[in-house]
């Protein structure tokens, strides 16, 4: 390759993997038609009404509703629908677009709960055709049967973290003082980004298939197949698509019967929760309000059972305007929530490992993110296990495996990564063990073991050119140490993935601490196929 192409192909990779090009509004209708769509609301009971707001620049569009699963089932269409080209604001990602509703579709009384596709699509001689796709969950009716069911809550204030229609998200964006800071504040009232609905099979993981090569700098073949194809760069961090669509597809051919709710349900009606024995989370859950946690933390201590298999339990955020807004600080909470100052600050919006907070996330679900984060990608033990390394084979979660001590859970199907959950701890006598038992649920067991980081760090990363920065190790040392020195991170980038099990009050726990738990399912892998099932069929019994 020339010094040119190879400066092109320099310039192409960068913007792949630190530049922002997310779907944006645009002020004046291009010659091609174009459409997106959103619903007013995260979720719906039956018998409510859905309001649909849609931008196009087509005389005409199509909407049709698909209630997802093994046989997708289509439950409404509507074609003729007159076409408008809406004004948009620049900061809709933050105001939400401001759009009419377009459509009013009633949820019907026989649509089961579950997650439904909003189709909706135009198509002129001449001008071409376009389609965009958005999403809404069935919740289930009130005062049902619901022995033998499992109810999963689908992690949808994650789903807007990272949702970068608009321009700008938690991560990302075009806010601060410079325009070029993420957005503390998101609306729900916009579309989703392609790739958070559904995605082609080839679509590649953030999780590395194959192992780099001798003294390769890091690659994120997911973001560059996302700037490639024309998907969010968030695609593979978030959504339906990439996470709970694989847990729910696994079990329905598994013959297990779910309901799911939206997080906001969780915030707002917590009794959805009565009457369900297991409820699961599932993927990359990294995003609760105070409320949410009170409501699990009440379910397990009444009896219910949780199955988390999922990971990145990291910040808490506020719920605001009946839960249309989603409020988030991070890393500049301390500077700049407001709550840092008015109070209360246990509900200010960073880690919850900060002391301000005092609600460690381990309290909850036995680990947390800022003791886990990065694996089996970028710069972070890309070459590692890639699945977790089991300590106690005994334990009845490994039931009908055959698994040894020693023996890597999942590797094949690589579930370790991108993001995991862990705890300090310790090995006695070849065995880990909580580092300070008092900080953790009494109890709880450490099954399986892996290593993460939360820094790109080796041999060959170039300054300049890895995608995590130091951002994520100088915030966790500032969490865990007070400080974010050289010394403070150094004794804090080191982290692990764990899967754990204890008791709660009249309940129990089991965490594997992973997002990608869900690519055993969807890939059989048998062991982690049986390990779910195990906890499943225990939880529900």
């Amino acid at each position: 390759m020339s010094d040119a192409g190879a400066a092109r192909d320099e310039a192409w990779r960068r913007e792949a993997v630190l530049g922002n090009y997310a779907e944006r509004p645009l002020r004046t209708p291009p010659s091609v038609v174009r459409i997106w769509s959103y619903a007013d609301r995260l979720s719906y009971a039956p018998g409510e009404v859905l309001g649909l707001s849609v931008c196009t620049n087509a005389a005409r569009h199509a909407v049709e509703i698909v209630h997802d699963g093994i046989s997708p089932r289509t439950v409404f269409r509507r074609e003729g629908i007159a076409g408008a080209w809406r004004d948009t604001p620049d900061d809709c990602s933050v105001t939400g677009c401001g759009w009419p509703v377009s459509l009013e579709v009633p949820v019907a009384a026989d649509w089961p709960s579950g997650g439904y596709i909003i189709r909706t699509s135009a198509r002129e001689h001449g001008r071409g055709e376009d389609m965009h796709e958005h999403f809404f969950i069935v919740r289930p009716k009130s005062g049902g049967d619901r022995r033998g069911r499992i109810l999963l809550v689908a992690a949808t204030a994650t789903w807007t973290a990272y949702n970068d229609w608009g321009g700008s998200n938690h991560y990302q964006g075009y806010c601060g003082p410079a325009g070029d800071r993420f957005s503390p504040v998101l609306s729900i009232l916009r579309p989703l980004a392609r790739g958070f609905v559904s995605l082609p099979p080839d679509a590649p993981r953030a999780v590395l298939r194959d192992d780099p090569p001798i003294m390769a700098e890091p690659r994120y073949p997911h973001m560059e197949w996302a700037y490639a194809n024309g998907y969010s760069k968030k695609y593979m961090s978030s959504g339906w698509a990439s996470f709970e669509r694989h847990f729910v597809l696994w079990a329905e051919r598994e013959g297990y019967a779910l309901d799911i709710i939206s997080q906001t349900d969780l915030h707002q009606r917590p009794d959805l929760l009565e009457g369900y024995a297991c409820v699961v989370l599932a993927g990359h859950d990294e995003y609760w309000s105070w409320e949410m946690r009170d409501a699990i933390d009440a379910y397990a201590e009444r009896g219910g059972r949780i199955a988390r298999f999922a990971g990145n339990f990291m910040w808490q955020i506020r719920l605001e305007e009946e839960g249309r807004r989603q409020v988030c600080y991070k890393y500049i909470a301390r500077a700049e929530d407001p709550l840092m100052q008015s109070g209360p600050r246990h509900l200010v919006t960073e880690s919850w490992e900060a002391p301000e907070i005092g609600r460690p996330g381990a309290a909850s679900f036995g680990l947390n993110a800022t003791h886990g984060l990065y694996a089996s990608w970028s710069g972070c033990s890309p070459r590692g296990a890639k699945g977790f390394p089991v300590y106690r084979p005994g334990h009845w979660a490994f039931a009908g495996t055959g698994l040894y001590y020693g023996d890597v859970l999942g590797a094949s199907a690589r579930i370790f990564g991108y993001e995991v959950d862990g705890l300090p701890y310790e090995i006695r006598g070849g065995l880990p063990f909580p580092a300070d038992p008092s900080h953790v649920p009494d109890g709880l067991e450490i099954l399986a073991l892996g290593l993460s980081a939360t820094i790109e760090e080796g041999p060959t990363i170039l300054p300049g050119r890895s995608f995590l920065g130091a951002e994520d190790g100088e915030y966790v040392a500032s969490v865990l140490t007070g400080r974010a020195d050289a010394a403070a991170v150094e004794a804090t980038k080191r982290g692990s993935g764990m899967i754990v099990h204890f008791p709660r009050g009249r309940g129990e726990v089991f965490h594997a601490g992973t997002c990608d738990w869900i690519m055993g399912l969807t890939l059989r892998d048998e062991m982690v196929m049986q390990v779910t099932r195990n906890v499943l069929n225990r939880f529900l019994a």
